[in-house]
């Protein structure tokens, strides 16, 4: 399999398109012509982040308006709109762009690295503290009422990149909580999700009567929880034969909802909000 091109390759690229669209472009404006400047195929395009419903033209993309932004090349004024800066216009070669993000990384790098040494005895390791977040996160998530979580996960779809996201949990739509529509460049996929807020995990049997729920409805399924699943399950969402099922469960569950700041700050490691989740 042709390897994917990194975030450093997408600064150049989407700096040339913001200029092309006269300074601004929305993220779907954006997207659909990064892969005509990197001279990206169809399969190319397509291909899900793994395996979920990201595709990576899209998570990298993102990673890339990230580091620009922090070099004050782009700006964000608004939701889903990008603006190219006077030092975003003053880049005149691909390679000054990359040299810039390589800078900001070695900079995090070494911030990181001098916090480290700072840390007492007793402080947590690193990698503990880097889920410290998560744990903290996941307690906040357990809490939550069942509907809260499923608008919870609806709002996450949202920001995602779906469009039309409903939760049809309550009319009793045979253990399918919600729907929407994922679009990719000019297709659509329409995708019925299930939401357990779950502490344990999750077994096949679960996957087998989510699926048994999509018969006939010519949609992909998704099913989101806060727990885990099983290795019996995990080999049950992909089995030949079968409609395939796209899982997300906890750990990924923060990571996503960190990524698109929902209920979580993104200073330093992550810090849950707790507010956030208690108004859904």
């Amino acid at each position: 399999m042709k390897s994917f091109p990194n975030y450093q390759d997408f600064l150049w690229p989407t700096l040339k398109i913001l200029e092309a669209k006269g300074g601004s472009a929305t993220i779907e404006e954006i997207l659909s012509q990064l892969p005509v400047q990197m001279g990206l195929d169809e399969q190319m395009s397509e291909r899900l982040h793994k395996n979920g419903s990201v595709t990576e033209l899209a998570y990298r993309a993102g990673w890339a308006r990230t580091y620009l932004k922090k070099m004050g090349a782009v700006t964000n004024p608004k939701r889903g709109i990008w603006t190219i800066t006077p030092i975003g216009r003053g880049f005149r070669a691909e390679e000054t762009v990359k040299d810039r993000s390589k800078q900001l990384v070695q900079k995090w790098a070494a911030e990181r690295i001098q916090q480290q040494k700072q840390q007492t005895p007793e402080a947590s390791e690193p990698d503990e503290a880097s889920d410290k977040w998560k744990t903290q996160l996941l307690d906040i998530i357990h809490k939550m009422s069942p509907d809260a979580f499923e608008r919870l996960c609806q709002r996450l779809l949202r920001e995602s990149g779906f469009i039309k996201v409903e939760v049809t949990g309550k009319s009793g739509d045979e253990g399918i909580d919600g729907k929407g529509i994922l679009k990719i460049n000019l297709l659509s996929y329409h995708v019925r999700f299930q939401c357990k807020r779950y502490k344990d995990s999750v077994g096949a049997s679960s996957i087998r009567d989510f699926r048994g729920s999509l018969d006939g409805r010519q949609a992909k399924g998704l099913f989101i929880t806060s727990g885990r699943f099983t290795q019996n399950a995990q080999n049950e969402a992909v089995r030949d034969g079968a409609i395939a099922i796209d899982l997300i469960d906890g750990d990924q569950l923060c990571d996503l909802l960190k990524q698109y700041n929902l209920g979580v700050e993104t200073i330093e490691i992550g810090q849950p909000i707790p507010e956030y989740f208690q108004e859904l």
